[in-house]
């Protein structure tokens, strides 16, 4: 279904009223082959633009834009102690886990309720509690948006890293996602390394995949604005990773600063306590605003403009530079 100038309003989750040029509903694999093969007449630029989640629109979007909506999830093969499954990368990601969950597939418990589809988790390389799902994607298939060849990029191919790939990088623009394949364990393995996850767990009944679902489901809606009420695209920024040698220097000044060492030797700082340090937790401007309980969070509180969120994004991100010498990175895009 290809709509003209379209309200975007219920395609991002900060619930910004703007408009395109252009907006494509694509159903299947085929409808996206026919799209590119007969519909040569798109408008301007082309966007592809899963759930919204990771988005930031500062205006109408003179181009067209592309929403899979591709359904379906699918045991293929099983082996060993292994199942590979796939997803259609319009299956809304958290009933993706639940399905897994229900099955006692093992690996995507930890990455319950984070919002959007399996299609833009293989672009973000999703990841919370412990957990990234390049760890756990066994390819991803892929239509050109050129000439409506269809690739299969393998996990190693998708070059993943801290909430990136091939996909936001070399390759964005020219291909439309249609399925993701997930490996997936059949015997019972649980990550309980993240902080208080297992108290967590252990609070709701006897430790296993279905608590460690509900313990996540219930940190995250402690913590975090559900977007259907106030507008918003979870975690704004990243977490830095900075050298060792500069992280110990920040320790000694600021005794109390998280960080997490990583395997490469440098340093994960959570971007939260920063922001949080500089006295910007539940500070508002307008409609624009930092969350109350969690500092990473920008929201929407009705009426903010895209551009009026940048704006307290990049006195945020001044702020945090001033104090630590930090330059904090944009997780959510800005269009």
């Amino acid at each position: 279904m290809i709509f003209s100038n379209a309200s975007l309003k219920n395609y991002n989750t900060f619930g910004l009223d703007y408009k395109a040029n252009g907006l494509v509903i694509i159903k299947s694999e085929e409808e996206a082959v026919s799209l590119v093969l007969e519909h040569n007449e798109l408008i301007g630029p082309v966007l592809v633009l899963g759930g919204g989640s990771n988005i930031l629109f500062t205006g109408d979007y003179n181009g067209t834009i592309l929403h899979p909506e591709i359904p379906g999830i699918k045991i293929r093969e099983k082996e060993g102690n292994q199942v590979v499954i796939s997803a259609g990368a319009g299956v809304k990601w958290d009933d993706l886990v639940d399905w897994t969950v229900k099955n006692d597939f093992y690996g995507l418990e930890n990455l319950s309720l984070i919002p959007g589809t399996a299609g833009a988790a293989a672009v973000q390389n999703i990841g919370a509690y412990g957990a990234e799902v390049k760890d756990y994607i066994f390819k991803v298939r892929c239509l050109s948006l050129s000439d409506a060849s269809v690739m299969e990029f393998t996990n190693q191919e998708c070059r993943f890293s801290y909430r990136n790939s091939i996909f936001k990088q070399e390759i964005k623009g020219h291909f439309l996602i249609s399925e993701v394949f997930f490996r997936l364990s059949l015997k019972p393995t649980l990550n309980i390394s993240y902080g208080s996850l297992q108290k967590e767990a252990e609070n709701i009944g006897k430790l296993s995949q279905k608590t460690i679902r509900q313990a996540v489901i219930n940190i995250r809606t402690s913590k975090l604005p559900d977007p259907s009420i106030t507008g918003n695209a979870g975690s704004f920024f990243k977490n830095p990773v900075i050298s060792g040698e500069k992280a110990e220097n920040l320790q000694k000044k600021f005794p109390s600063i998280p960080q997490y060492r990583e395997s490469s030797g440098e340093t994960k700082i959570a971007a939260g306590w920063l922001i949080d340090q500089c006295g910007w937790k539940g500070k508002r401007i307008g409609d624009a605003g930092v969350h109350e309980k969690q500092a990473l969070v920008l929201v929407n509180y009705g009426n903010a403009s895209g551009r009026e969120i940048l704006d307290l994004s990049e006195m945020i991100r001044g702020s945090v530079y001033e104090k630590f010498g930090i330059d904090l990175e944009r997780e959510v895009e800005v269009i």
